[in-house]
């Protein structure tokens, strides 16, 4: 699968690509909010104004992409919660109204597949429309999933993205679950803190992906995914995921992990990086955008513009490589029981 253009709505200044050059935002606390751009030119206001948060920002990131690559042959989300606190907000209705006549609007925007949806409707693209909700492989299965429907020959161009908001509702619950810091941490020491617990972030990566290698910036060449694996294997598994594309630890020149910040679960990436790829470049992404459940998606952004030759921000850059980078195994995982690996190479 080749990457023809994207799209980046986060908590830095990704949507008009102003992070490559050197404006980065600091947070201090645990929640890194997203950057907005000015939907008005986009969406009509009187569909903007109902919209919850997680369907504007994908709404945002994809509609650009396929009003630019007209034809796609459908559109593929990945998303754990969806328009959660839309979802809470219609729930209530149902106590406040007494089960009586309640309002459509945060019922329709409350499931995991209403920015696919509303990307469809708004664009009249009749085609291919799936959303994949795994928690945190869902955009990993939202990429298997085009990945076959490439190899099979039934599309030659897709919409692939992610989308995940940050609800009072869900933060709560997993601040609760102990999964974010107890004390607060600025975003320049995250990684260092050394404490348990990590930061939480939202935002939607958008990618048109296409059979043809013709005029694109980057190749998604693999995936894989792992569920609570034991340490050697994910050794394992990361060896074989080379071998069967007949690639050796010396062949990544780069790798971009999920460190987060979180003393629990970072040994994951540490036990990785040492074994096998002691030598290599590392970046780092949740520094920059906090954790959630598809921030895998943002890795695949990042790594497009490295492999690229894009000026990387020094808070992203974990440890400089030493070559020019065209392979990059990403490698990610969630609460440390959802593992999944991307290999990226330059097309």
């Amino acid at each position: 699968m080749f990457i023809r253009d994207l799209s980046s709505i986060s908590p830095q200044y990704t949507y008009n690509n102003k992070i490559f050059e050197n404006e980065i935002k600091f947070y201090s606390g645990n929640r890194y909010l997203a950057i907005e751009p000015d939907y008005k030119n986009m969406i009509p206001l009187s569909l903007l104004r109902r919209m919850g948060k997680a369907v504007r920002m994908g709404i945002g990131a994809g509609l650009p992409l396929i009003k630019k690559h007209p034809g796609l042959g459908g559109i593929i989300i990945g998303t754990a919660n969806g328009g959660l606190e839309d979802c809470i907000k219609f729930l209530n209705q149902i106590i406040s109204y007494n089960e009586g006549s309640l309002t459509p609007t945060n019922f329709v925007q409350s499931t995991p597949n209403s920015v696919a949806g509303h990307l469809a409707l708004m664009s009249n693209n009749t085609k291919y429309n799936t959303t994949h909700v795994h928690k945190g492989l869902a955009f990993e299965s939202s990429l298997l999933d085009a990945k076959l429907l490439f190899e099979q020959d039934e599309v030659k161009s897709l919409l692939v993205g992610n989308v995940e908001e940050i609800s009072d509702y869900n933060y709560n619950i997993d601040y609760l679950a102990g999964l974010f810091k107890e004390k607060e941490v600025d975003s320049k020491s995250l990684l260092n803190s050394n404490t348990k617990g990590t930061v939480c972030g939202e935002g939607s990566a958008m990618f048109v992906l296409e059979s043809s290698p013709a005029n694109s910036l980057a190749e998604i060449k693999d995936i894989d995914q792992i569920c609570f694996p034991t340490e050697s294997e994910i050794i394992e598994k990361t060896k074989h995921f080379l071998d069967r594309n007949n690639l050796t630890e010396s062949d990544i020149d780069a790798l971009v992990l999920g460190l987060n910040g979180d003393n629990r679960t970072g040994f994951w990436y540490n036990n990785l990086n040492k074994k096998l790829f002691k030598n290599h470049g590392v970046f780092t992404f949740k520094n920059l955008i906090g954790e959630y459940t598809t921030a895998s998606a943002f890795a695949i952004w990042l790594s497009a513009h490295i492999i690229q030759g894009y000026k990387i921000p020094e808070e992203a850059v974990y440890k400089k490589p030493q070559s020019e980078i065209n392979n990059i195994l990403i490698y990610n995982h969630y609460e440390g029981s959802q593992h999944g690996f991307i290999l990226m190479c330059k097309s």
